[in-house]
């Protein structure tokens, strides 16, 4: 992980430093006596001194983040309150389609949890309603030095900083080993140089397959259902020189003609025959389904965990275990890039998730601030860390996670691994210069606007042209003429 960790500190080096982090934790940050937590997550506390601290509560609202992290909330609350003897972890599960209205229910009551796992893009949203708690002068030296630079920057807005990362993961694309070969692509170049878009739609057009007038395998499948909604379109138009909503500048990019290209380039795979017809009503669970029985080639939005998925179900399939997936064939799963545009350079989509610190109506007491501190660290780092990220085999952003999990095996192709390596060198950097006000208004649009159009644009109900006008009058209407691109 030596390399990974120089990828980050190199390829995402950011502006922004975090050593006012580091002068500034307050005397909350140790309200158990005299105790400080070490990076590797051990007390180095007296028992009297810890005996002598109040008692406290904190509440975590966290869904699956793998496959077995929920069966794991009992030993975290243990592991933590034998760590911590006077504080008591309360954890909420969540499913991921159910995580943000329970979260918004208990927000708008004015009870939200004290963490939740929510992504880094949430974070602006919430600062805009006032409701996240700013840990700036209650992380310790030691916390926020355990993290890597680059993700710890997705959870800061402005100069706050809300919570810790969990993950640096990027949003990719997934394809099968056997059918990419017989069609002729050569997965490991592109791993390492990428492809154009023209390059990517003349691929995935060789991974079809008909019988008769029936395609049985398509080129290329997207989820874009249900949660999954938002995840083509951002992921594809970070490729088309538009890395993130807003310029440098603060101008809403999406205005951008390169948009609108796009919107052709997504019409035109499927006009192509090399994705469904239906795409727009393929929900990430049919998406994966098609995946492992054979149904198209290349699968997408691919995270790293995708391939632990494959082997598990690869090891059913020889075992003849019956709760192997229906139909599926064995899957050799490989880590493939987004297509670029336009000849712009590739920007790689990260997807940094963590345990984001909210407060209620009332300002909490620094004595509380430190503990939701403590539980939020203990989550992002140590052995809660390793136990996740291996399973869903993402690098390690904490010294501590990777001195925990040292000692995990993970049966990871190494080519795979290489692959994200070079994906994270290009990933898109964090912007926490962008108001939250401005965030706010960009997430607003992208619900209430972008999505359902997109929708449509996929149904061929509208054409990229009507999306593109639609899109862009929306986005005078909200951030005024001069607060948007015209190019």
């Amino acid at each position: 992980m030596a390399k990974q960790s120089r990828v980050f500190a190199s390829a995402l080096a950011l502006t922004l430093s975090i050593s006012a982090l580091a002068g500034c934790s307050s005397g909350g940050g140790n309200n158990n006596g005299n105790a400080s937590q070490s990076p590797s997550g051990s007390a180095s506390a007296p028992a009297s001194s810890v005996a002598s601290a109040a008692k406290d509560t904190i509440t975590a609202l966290l869904p699956p983040v793998s496959a077995t992290y929920q069966d794991n909330f009992e030993q975290m609350a243990k592991d933590f309150n034998a760590l911590y003897p006077n504080l008591t972890l309360k954890i909420e599960p969540a499913s991921w389609e159910d995580m943000t209205q329970k979260l918004d229910t208990q927000v708008n009551a004015g009870s939200p949890p004290d963490i939740a796992f929510i992504p880094s893009a949430s974070v602006s949203k919430y600062v805009q309603q006032g409701v996240l708690m700013d840990i700036t002068d209650a992380a310790t030296p030691e916390m926020v030095g355990d993290f890597e630079t680059a993700p710890l920057e997705y959870m800061k807005n402005g100069t706050g900083l809300y919570g810790f990362p969990a993950y640096m993961e990027i949003h990719a694309l997934g394809g099968n080993k056997q059918f990419l070969e017989e069609a002729g692509i050569d997965w490991k170049s592109v791993q390492k140089n990428g492809w154009t878009y023209d390059e990517f739609r003349e691929a995935i057009k060789k991974g079809v397959v008909k019988d008769g007038n029936k395609t049985t395998r398509y080129g290329f499948v997207f989820a874009n259902a249900g949660v999954a909604s938002k995840d083509y379109l951002g992921i594809l138009v970070k490729n088309a020189g538009m890395p993130s909503a807003f310029t440098k500048d603060l101008k809403y990019a999406y205005t951008s003609k390169n948009y609108l290209e796009v919107l052709k380039d997504v019409r035109q795979l499927i006009d192509d025959g090399s994705m469904p017809k239906e795409l727009s009503s393929i929900d990430a669970g049919k998406r994966w389904n098609m995946f492992l029985t054979g149904q198209t080639m290349i699968t997408g939005k691919g995270l790293a965990t995708f391939e632990n998925s494959a082997n598990k179900n690869n090891e059913k399939l020889k075992a003849n275990d019956g709760s192997a997936v229906e139909g599926s064939i064995p899957v050799d799963y490989i880590v493939l890039p987004v297509p670029s545009f336009l000849g712009q350079p590739a920007v790689s989509s990260p997807a940094v998730d963590g345990y984001v610190t909210f407060r209620g109506k009332k300002e909490p007491t620094p004595e509380h601030k430190a503990n939701v501190v403590k539980a939020a660290y203990f989550l992002a780092s140590g052995k809660v860390a390793a136990m996740t990220n291996n399973e869903l085999f993402v690098a390690h952003i904490t010294k501590s996670g990777k001195e925990a999990a040292a000692s995990m095996t993970v049966n990871r192709n190494p080519d795979n691994a290489a692959a994200v390596e070079v994906l994270l060198s290009h990933a898109a950097p964090a912007r926490p210069d962008i108001p939250p006000e401005l965030g706010a208004k960009a997430i607003k649009l992208e619900d209430e606007v972008i999505v359902p159009k997109f929708q449509a644009l996929l149904a061929n109900e509208i054409k990229p042209e009507e999306m593109y006008e639609a899109v862009k009058s929306a986005a005078i209407k909200e951030f005024g003429q001069d607060g948007v691109v015209t190019d």
